[in-house]
């Protein structure tokens, strides 16, 4: 059973616009099964308002939709014999209904721009001639993040200064996982992330009695499921010709992080790369990380980034059922997992990556926070505060009985090498891990923090 979780920011944010008094147009939008519909019905239920889906139909049966719904809302018997036949009409009737609050709720949007291309000119003309002087506030709702960016953000688009607000939805806060799943261990729970993120819409399908690698065969792995080709679905709705950015991210996936080494890999012309990642960039699918250390202005120069997969579930997908399909469709998805040793290196890195989101938890007082590295040196982690001239160095072990005080030793001795106000910051280290074979607390004068899942559980807990 889907559930409904947190969300407090977007709801609180959605109740004020309601309450402003004035006509709101609203644009909301992220990747899908992220939760927009859910977030959008629960903030409606209460209120007089109109939800209306795009959907994948002929021009005739959206109209033919349209006017039912509200034949449906006004008791309108009218429209019977004489419906609205174009979108120009419906704004115009729904405009003549708003001597109240009302809301109007358009989801799937760019479905309704595919099959109707003039609805955003005319949504625009009536909203300068009427609807902007209604009591109406307008939600447009839409998946496909480029179109939704193109038709409704964009500062060539018809809806650019009409719109007065926006709100992309992003995935939830790991503190909200152990939500979904009561009964798994701080351990499965990492499972979870490295596997499915904590994207609203997948969690949901996860079943919440029975094992991770359960819920990995049988929702995964496994021909005809849902997340089986949610991958590819994802793509084929956001890109005209996904193949090229199929190869890239397989081989970001496989490893290769450095733009000529995917370029070596793809055989793509330079440019063509880079407009492929600049796009990959925009749908939160990869992202270029640079030293954290870095300044705004040695990031717009500098050519030494690299680039990760943002998505883990995209990350995960890649590496265990884009490469082993031909095993899934034989139904031998049981090796896939066998034995752990892929799996386990997969979850180290991810690891990392569970870290640095749980540092605000523990550290308030750290504002930037990402990796390290020069030439063959690497930090898993390093924290600034700018203000007070605090770093923290932290490492990251997916281990059982790690020897603290070792991975200390040698995280300091990297640390020599980060430039970073060398001469008056003050040093802490972190050392996160399964387990420890003993924690210290002090290393050559200088503070160290050790914690185990346990610790990380307890701290999402607070």
């Amino acid at each position: 059973m889907s559930i409904f979780i947190n969300r407090k920011k977007e709801l609180d944010y959605l109740e004020k616009r309601y309450k402003s008094g004035r006509s709101e147009l609203l644009v909301m939008y992220g990747r899908r099964r992220i939760g927009k519909t859910s977030l959008i019905l629960k903030f409606s239920g209460d209120k007089d308002a109109l939800y209306f889906m795009g959907r994948l139909e002929s021009r005739e049966d959206t109209l033919r939709r349209f006017n039912n719904l509200l034949i449906a809302k006004f008791n309108d018997e009218n429209l019977l014999n004489s419906p609205l036949q174009n979108f120009d009409a419906i704004f115009g009737y729904i405009s003549n209904k708003c001597d109240k609050r009302m809301v109007l709720v358009i989801d799937e949007f760019p479905f309704l721009v595919d099959k109707f291309p003039e609805i955003v000119s005319v949504l625009q003309d009536k909203w300068d001639d009427r609807l902007k002087n209604t009591k109406i506030m307008i939600i447009l709702l839409g998946s496909s993040v480029g179109m939704m960016e193109k038709y409704a953000l964009d500062y060539k688009g018809p809806l650019y200064g009409r719109r007065t607000g926006q709100w992309k939805l992003e995935k939830f806060s790991i503190q909200h996982l152990a939500e979904f799943f009561p009964k798994y261990s701080q351990e499965e729970i990492i499972y979870v992330y490295s596997a499915i993120d904590s994207i609203p819409g997948y969690l949901n399908l996860f079943e919440k009695n029975i094992s991770f690698f359960e819920n990995v065969k049988e929702k995964i792995f496994s021909k005809g499921e849902f997340l089986y080709e949610e991958v590819e679905i994802l793509m084929r709705e956001e890109l005209r010709d996904p193949s090229n950015y199929m190869s890239i991210i397989s081989g970001i996936a496989g490893g290769l992080t450095s733009f000529n080494e995917i370029q070596q890999k793809t055989r793509l012309d330079k440019s063509l790369l880079s407009k492929y990642l600049s796009v990959l960039e925009s749908l939160n699918i990869v992202e270029k990380i640079m030293p954290v250390t870095e300044g705004y202005k040695s990031k717009l120069k500098s050519k030494g980034f690299l680039y990760s997969i943002k998505d883990n579930f995209f990350d995960f997908w890649f590496r265990f059922v884009y490469i082993n399909k031909q095993e899934i469709e034989k139904g031998n998805s049981d090796i896939i997992l066998r034995g752990g040793e892929e799996f386990n290196r997969y979850v180290s890195f991810k690891f990392e990556e569970y870290c640095k989101e749980i540092v605000p938890f523990i550290f308030s007082n750290f504002i930037k926070i990402g990796k390290w590295w020069h030439k063959d040196k690497e930090i898993d982690i390093v924290a600034l505060n700018e203000k007070d001239k605090e770093i923290l160095f932290a490492e990251c072990k997916w281990q059982d009985n790690v020897d603290a005080k070792k991975i200390v030793d040698e995280l300091k001795e990297k640390s020599q090498y980060v430039e970073w106000n060398n001469d008056k910051r003050k040093e802490s280290f972190a050392v996160f891990a399964k387990s420890f074979s003993k924690k210290i607390k002090e290393f050559e004068g200088k503070k160290v923090h050790c914690f185990d899942i346990k610790d990380l559980e307890k701290v999402l807990q607070q």
